[in-house]
């Protein structure tokens, strides 16, 4: 194999493994990435000098396909009613046929850091034969300087191979598309799929299972920074608002996907951002819109016009077109990033029965409950099967990359917030009115008013009513915002309808929180939502 690049020369690709490739090539930097997948054939520029990608007919995460090796480090770490289990023996068979599908090929490496803080990153090494996937996971982990190149060590490799075609009968796969995680081995495999989440995920998914053995809590969220240096953190699944509601031109966006938060403070995972572009426009999301029209980002599942213009508004494609790009074309972004220990803590949930407040604040064993309860709606084109929004519970505001218990990050949670004094509040960007299809969803600008009271202490002297179904409390007034709006069952034309949607919601929780009941003390299981008499 010819070893070509940027790279340093005593940590080069295992022979073993990658030996039948014909080449291999180090850490090209943006523009030869751009220029390669173009030469390529791979995507289109548009207008802006964007590269427009297509993914083929995975144009989201392949849940379903996803597998962690069950073995004895495993056995009694992950958390396998949520996870799907690899045997050793598979594993070991997927990854020698990998090995024989890139004889002849040509691989591009990216050495990259997953996190910002040097006390609890993890070196990166991602191979792939997509330059515009290496482009894109180098967009969006953290891009080593020179010096940090010529020491680097990989501790997980990725292996991405999207014309690579998993036989179930000899892997052990549900189809032909697999994502195959080895914790003990720190190697992932990626085949069947050129949906590039699967590889910023992956990473994810193992910082998720190796970060609290450190006492550093991994989680799905974004995060910001104000002018006084205060924290917040924005909870939630794709599509409830992290990557939106934290980019906001008052604050500074920290990152908008995935954090730790250790006794140092909170640190980003990544080095970019990945935003879903359904509907995007310059007045609602500017920071984000002007992004994705910079030399550089990608726009994957994107539709563009006659002239290459991208057309957000149009999801023939899907409805999950995303824009990947570094975290300095946001142009309020800490370049660190890294930041303070947090101030407010945000639940953010789409709540599809249209029964939740816009804002809500919880007590810290509520908190507790809505974190393990994880309520939002799953949202069109996210995962392959979900056509229009559906209420789902995800534990951790994550639990598709969450392989060990909940309770293991609901413990760190409780421990941290009790630690640091943060405010938690539940913030609803789902519907109300009615439920989805007769309500209507929550206005964007409604929304940013309401967060900017929160995170500036507005709401700290504002008068709460209790809600009689949840028990938390809910501001009665927010300046800017229509008061009707903060009352949801006043929205609906039909009071005890939403009654009854309520106490529907309500056994839902309760059905649904009965699982982690054992793992909670008292105090949290008391903070369960009831229906009033």
């Amino acid at each position: 194999m010819r070893h070509e690049g940027r790279f340093n020369h005593g940590n080069t690709l295992d022979e073993e493994v990658f030996g039948a490739a014909e080449r291999a090539i180090y850490n090209l930097i943006e523009p030869e990435l751009h220029e390669l997948a173009i030469r390529e054939g791979l995507g289109l520029v548009t207008v802006d000098g964007a590269l427009r990608t297509l993914s083929g007919r995975h144009t989201g995460r392949a849940a379903k396909d996803k597998f962690i090796v069950r073995d004895d480090l495993t056995e009694d770490t992950v958390w396998w009613d949520n996870n799907a289990a690899i045997s050793p023996a598979h594993f070991s068979r997927l990854k020698a046929d990998f090995g024989r599908h890139m004889e002849g090929r040509t691989l591009h490496v990216q050495d990259l850091f997953g996190g910002a803080d040097p006390d609890y990153r993890l070196n990166v090494r991602v191979v792939t034969e997509s330059p515009w996937h290496a482009l894109f996971i180098r967009h969006l982990l953290r891009r080593p300087r020179e010096h940090e190149l010529a020491t680097f060590r990989e501790e997980l490799t990725i292996i991405h191979l999207p014309s690579f075609h998993a036989d179930p009968a000899a892997h052990g796969t549900r189809s032909n598309t697999v994502i195959a995680l080895d914790f003990r081995e720190r190697l992932v495999l990626i085949g069947g799929t050129a949906y590039a989440g699967e590889i910023k995920k992956s990473v994810f998914t193992t910082l998720n299972y190796l970060l609290p053995e450190q006492n550093v809590l991994p989680m799905h969220c974004s995060a910001n920074v104000g002018e006084r240096e205060d924290t917040a953190l924005f909870f939630g699944l794709s599509g409830t608002g992290k990557t939106t509601l934290s980019s906001d031109s008052t604050r500074r966006l920290i990152g908008d996907d995935e954090h730790g938060w250790s006794d140092n403070g909170i640190f980003n995972f990544e080095g970019g951002c990945y935003a879903k572009t359904i509907n995007l426009s310059p007045k609602a999301e500017p920071e984000i819109y002007a992004a994705c029209r910079r030399f550089g980002a990608i726009l994957e599942n994107v539709a563009l016009d006659d002239v290459r213009n991208p057309d957000f508004s149009d999801d023939r494609l899907t409805e999950n077109g995303r824009a990947a790009y570094p975290l300095h074309y946001i142009p309020n972004s800490v370049e660190s990033g890294m930041g303070g220990q947090p101030e407010n803590v945000i639940f953010l949930t789409a709540d599809a029965f249209g029964v939740l407040p816009p804002i809500a604040r919880l007590t810290p064993e509520q908190a507790m409950f809505h974190f393990l309860s994880g309520y939002t709606a799953k949202v069109a084109g996210t995962e392959e099967g979900v056509s229009e929004p559906q209420a789902t519970f995800s534990a951790c505001f994550g639990a598709p990359f969450m392989p060990r218990h909940p309770a293991v990050y609901g413990k760190m949670l409780k421990e941290r917030l009790a630690a640091t004094g943060a405010d938690c509040w539940l913030v609803n960007t789902g519907w109300t009115g009615g439920p989805y299809g007769e309500g209507y969803r929550m206005p964007i600008q409604e929304t940013r008013a309401i967060l900017h009271a929160a995170l500036n202490g507005a709401l700290k002297e504002a008068a709460f009513r209790t809600d009689p179904f949840f028990g938390f409390a809910v501001p009665t007034a927010v300046e800017g915002v229509d008061p009707a709006l903060l009352n949801p069952r006043g929205t609906w034309d039909d009071g005890q309808a939403y009654d009854e949607q309520a106490k529907k919601l309500v056994a839902m929780f309760n059905d649904n929180f009965a699982r982690f009941a054992e793992a909670v003390d008292d105090k949290v299981r008391a903070a369960a939502p009831m229906v009033p008499a």
